[in-house]
């Protein structure tokens, strides 16, 4: 009987200490803590804290330091959304051999090399849900910027300066240049569309909103929403992508989740 009246007295996974969780939880990857987060409310509730010592940690362990000094994620209030970030930021195995990924893990740099055209495409693409992401192109644009998602299957590299990113029917994008629309090799409407749009400004931010439960893609310049660019886009997983010409130009990716309506 004393041998069972101590087992009762045993603690039960939902009333462990914090301490206690957040050592255990300092050993898991990022899926196993979503598996934990299923297990009672105690741990998710404790996991849904964005700001707590597991995230942080995880921040500390994974992210540059660069990164989480610079203001590149100021726009991200919890270290669990900077985490996600990263994980959603530029593939450095899926980009053309003339691009590579800085060291803070969100800026790719492409090298000056003459007549051609490079992209890139981010680590993880989306067939469901809603996402957003802001884009700064951190150097000059040169006579193509462009910006929009694609499939695995769009090209990387091609010769020439030419609009990459919607050279085909597996992506779409938009160029900041000239302020087109591209998809299937054909340049498409203008747009914004309203009279003399401005120009894109080195270090402007851009943000991207894909729509996979309507299939729209949308941008953002600054916070004004600036309409529908794309509608009917297929169901299958789109990639955020970009392409560029400029020699030594520079573009950051932050990943910011479910776009906020209004």
């Amino acid at each position: 009987m004393a041998s069972a009246s101590t087992n009762n007295k045993r603690p039960t996974a939902d009333k462990l200490p914090s301490l206690v969780l957040e050592r255990i939880f300092s050993f898991l990857s990022l899926e196993e803590l979503q598996s934990c987060s299923l297990v009672c409310k105690s741990w998710f509730h404790y996991l849904n804290d964005g700001n707590n010592d597991v995230w942080r940690l995880q921040c500390v362990q994974k992210l540059a330091e660069e990164a989480l000094k610079s203001d590149l994620l100021s726009s991200l209030p919890t270290y669990k959304e900077k985490l996600k970030a990263f994980h959603h930021s530029w593939s450095a195995n899926d980009c053309s051999g003339n691009i590579y990924i800085k060291p803070d893990g969100f800026t790719l740099h492409r090298r000056p090399e003459a007549q051609c055209t490079d992209a890139a495409r981010g680590k993880i693409g989306f067939e469901s849900g809603r996402h957003s992401w802001d884009i700064r192109w951190r150097g000059p644009v040169g006579t193509v910027a462009m910006v929009g998602v694609a499939t695995k299957e769009a090209p990387l590299r091609v010769g020439g300066y030419k609009p990459l990113l919607g050279s085909s029917d597996q992506s779409w994008a938009w160029n900041l240049v000239d302020n087109h629309l591209f998809h299937g090799g054909c340049r498409r409407d203008s747009y914004p569309k309203c009279n003399n749009p401005p120009k894109y400004q080195v270090g402007e931010k851009i943000t991207v909103v894909l729509d996979m439960e309507d299939n729209t893609l949308a941008f953002e310049r600054d916070y004004e929403f600036l309409g529908i660019a794309f509608r009917g886009l297929p169901q299958t997983r789109l990639y955020p992508s970009i392409s560029a010409v400029y020699g030594n130009t520079e573009v950051t990716m932050v990943y910011k989740g479910n776009p906020t309506d209004g």
